[in-house]
């Protein structure tokens, strides 16, 4: 079933592969894609859907070095250069919504850009910063409502922008512990407002930022990833995760937005996310749903096999085999990953993986 041709609402893909965003720190010119990161998505055209690295919708995003934005001319240009390289090869790319709120530092920042948070409390842990090294993070601002509902409507013009630059879609990045999951995650987020306190309002801001998206774009062009259980950045778990993740869903899909993508960090040492929560999550969203976590060939097709989702999402196994469904398909060896060249600039372990047959 992994090489089948799906319908992702009115998404045409050519199978159930997914490569899974990856921050790649790539976008050396302020913040702006290049001619290199094109070349290496159009690298990974084969798969079924492309999610890019987490890409900010506002300068306050902008957490880490050398990440992507997408709020100004130049970006949506540079973005041009990715989307058209992609749909030249036949594939599906859609934008990944990162704002990395708490996480970040000063440093990488532009000019007149804060670091911002549901919270004044600074992630615990250091960031990389190109001209000072590893620096703990930045402590935040406390978001204001204004601030809030400024942010909010960043996410809408950049999904706007993002069909612009000739985008399929969008996913808005609600794990890993960037500023939705901020606000989801009690342990972050102790606001005693409508934005905290309660399921329904540490839910609220992800629901605004879908709503607003949606109405930016339509619904169908609007992606999620969640991932519950996850500890990174310092969120980790809490008494009522599962229902305030099942009641998050439940809001979602009356959306009729275009998937519903889940992580489960397990196999980098985070606790599983329970199967029966993946199925609940499942059973809540009526539309297309991916699950990501550590998959291969075999446990791929077993979860699709028995409707556990309907595309599967592979990371690293794409990230260092640009033919990754050809090897998935013929059952060759993979690539192994150069993970110091993870975050570097320049072409070395970026755009020279070897392909079958060169």
């Amino acid at each position: 079933m992994l090489f089948t041709p799906f319908q992702a609402r009115s998404l045409a893909l050519s199978n159930r592969t997914v490569m899974a965003p990856m921050t790649r720190s790539r976008a050396v010119e302020a913040n702006t894609p290049n001619a290199l990161m094109a070349e290496y998505y159009a690298q990974r055209a084969s798969a079924g859907l492309i999610i890019t690295e987490g890409t900010s919708p506002s300068p306050n995003g902008l957490g880490y070095a050398r990440i992507p934005g997408l709020f100004n001319a130049a970006q949506v240009a540079g973005w041009r250069l990715v989307t058209d390289a992609v749909h030249a090869k036949g594939g599906r790319i859609v934008v990944q919504f990162m704002h990395t709120g708490r996480v970040s530092h000063a440093a990488n920042l532009p000019a007149g850009a804060e670091v911002l948070g549901p919270m004044g409390t600074a992630c615990p842990g250091e960031m990389y910063t190109d001209g000072q090294g590893m620096q703990p993070h930045t402590a935040p601002r406390a978001m204001t409502d204004a601030d809030i509902a400024a942010t909010v409507a960043e996410y809408a013009q950049a999904a706007r922008l993002a069909i612009e630059a000739g985008f399929d879609g969008i996913e808005l990045h609600a794990a890993n512990g960037y500023l939705i999951e901020q606000f989801l995650n009690p342990n972050v987020n102790q606001r005693n407002d409508g934005y905290g306190g309660s399921i329904d309002g540490r839910n609220r801001f992800a629901l605004e930022v879908a709503r607003a998206s949606a109405q930016a774009i339509g619904a169908e062009r609007v992606g999620i990833r969640l991932s519950p259980y996850g500890v990174f950045n310092s969120t980790g778990g809490y008494a009522d995760v599962d229902a305030q993740y099942l009641a998050l869903t439940q809001e979602l899909s009356a959306l009729g937005l275009l998937y519903l993508h889940v992580l489960d960090h397990s196999a980098m040492g985070a606790p599983a996310v329970p199967a029966e929560l993946k199925q609940q999550l499942r059973s809540r969203f009526a539309g297309p749903f991916i699950l990501a976590g550590g998959f291969d060939a075999a446990t791929a097709e077993k979860a699709l096999a028995e409707q556990q989702a309907d595309l599967i999402a592979f990371g690293r196994p794409f990230l260092c085999n640009p033919d990754l469904v050809q090897r998935l398909q013929t059952g060759a060896a993979l690539n192994a990953p150069d993970m110091g060249t993870f975050y570097t600039p320049g072409p070395k372990g970026y755009t020279d993986y070897p392909v079958l047959g060169a």
